[in-house]
């Protein structure tokens, strides 16, 4: 991928990984020779456009909204930025927008309002805080509050919202890399720049295999059923190399884990045809970025009951190869995993025997207990990590946060 020319950045207050974002864009400024551009847009109407809940994270089950707000943490800490979430969240941000575009988006003022929200939790479009804001920034704060009452900045606003959802835009930060590549989140700020994590994010020497005297241990729940544990299982091995990591294979049922904790059985068919159009291009760029083949199956969802139940049923030290096939069979291949002649070929002389397992009592037993295993330990998606049987980390796009936990950074 050629460097970019231009990124513009997609912003509303009221988004903490926006604000996170933000932090980082004179750092990154340095990394890349694209003009980089301030875009306020009004995060409640892409929410609207989008049909998604204006309170989203209250929508969230008690275990992904514990994880969120964990993640957030971890990256203020990575980003060594100050940020705490309002007991009032989400405070009213359209009369601070409207400032900010008075002010020709100043970079001081959006600073500003964001220090306001994250790190004073004060509601930026009060009157003392837009006030305070403009003057510090050296903006008259009578003369911009006179104006942001009137029709021009409220359909500019309006007029910069729809420009957002036209690039399909539909949550904050978003990233738009010459006009036309969409990145969200501040975690793909080195895919906008067509960079490699670790020559983006902060991070000091990670402790070597070598170095790292003490043991940890590295949990990695999945199903074959999963594009993104089928991305983290290309990784799982490597990274629990490079930390000296005992890695432990957690398969589970993933559809019967959403059933226990009340999640839909295919969570992509109920997002909004842009968040649903991004991911299955962010996916692609996952494969892309770590050299891997994926090809979007022409049967999906698939069944991996019978896949996992052969797994089980297998001895141990043919685990590791027989997860490694199946995979790749699915999401880099395109065949049908539920079928016995596949599962056959993967498995080799005594597929017979193996598949027979799968109708055993007890390997059928220890899939319903893998999975009640998962849940157990607060597990709502795959692929999951835990860490030393603490800290739980979701998602492929989460491998330089649970590498730098097995390294203790």
């Amino acid at each position: 991928m050629s460097a970019p020319r231009t990124i513009d950045f997609y912003f509303d207050y009221s988004c903490p990984y926006a604000y996170l974002g933000f932090t980082q864009l004179a750092r990154i400024a340095k990394l890349t020779t694209a003009k980089i551009t301030l875009k306020p847009m009004l995060l409640g109407g892409v929410f609207r456009a989008n049909e998604t809940p204006q309170k989203l994270f209250a929508t969230l089950a008690p275990a992904k909204a514990r994880h969120n707000g964990e993640d957030m943490d971890r990256w203020a800490r990575l980003f060594d930025v100050p940020l705490t979430m309002p007991n009032a969240h989400p405070f009213r941000t359209v009369e601070a927008l409207r400032a900010t575009i008075a002010t020709g988006v100043d970079p001081k003022v959006v600073e500003g309002f964001y220090r306001a929200y994250w790190v004073e939790n004060r509601p930026p479009s009060d009157e003392a805080t837009l006030r305070e804001v403009l003057e510090k920034a050296g903006h008259d704060a009578n003369a911009i509050l006179d104006r942001i009452k009137g029709e021009e900045l409220k359909s500019d606003l309006f007029k910069r919202t729809g420009e957002a959802i036209a690039h399909g835009i539909f949550g904050a930060p978003g990233y738009v890399v010459d006009g036309e590549r969409l990145y969200w989140g501040q975690d793909r700020m080195h895919m906008a720049l067509g960079l490699r994590a670790e020559d983006v994010y902060p991070r000091r020497r990670i402790t070597s295999r070598s170095e790292n005297s003490e043991m940890h241990t590295l949990d990695f729940f999945w199903d074959f059923s999963s594009p993104f544990a089928y991305l983290g299982n290309t990784q799982a091995e490597a990274v629990a190399e490079r930390t000296g990591a005992k890695l432990v294979s957690r398969p589970m049922l993933l559809g019967g884990l959403f059933k226990a904790i009340g999640q839909v059985d295919v969570p992509l068919a109920t997002w909004s045809d842009a968040k649903r159009n991004y991911y299955l291009q962010d996916i692609v760029r996952w494969a892309e970025y770590w050299g891997v083949p994926f090809k979007w199956p022409s049967r999906f969802p698939m069944s991996s009951i019978k896949a996992l139940r052969a797994y089980l049923a297998l001895p141990e030290n043919r685990r590791l190869d027989f997860r490694r096939k199946v995979f790749a069979a699915y999401w880099g291949e395109d065949r049908d995993i539920a079928d016995d002649a596949v599962l056959a070929g993967i498995i080799g002389a005594d597929a017979a025997d193996v598949l027979a397992k799968t109708q055993d009592p007890s390997v059928k037993q220890e899939l319903i207990a893998a999975t009640k295993f998962a849940e157990q330990k607060g597990v709502f998606g795959a692929p999951t990590w835990i860490v030393d049987d603490r800290d739980l980390f979701w998602g492929q796009d989460r491998v330089l946060l649970v590498e730098r936990a097995l390294a203790k950074e």
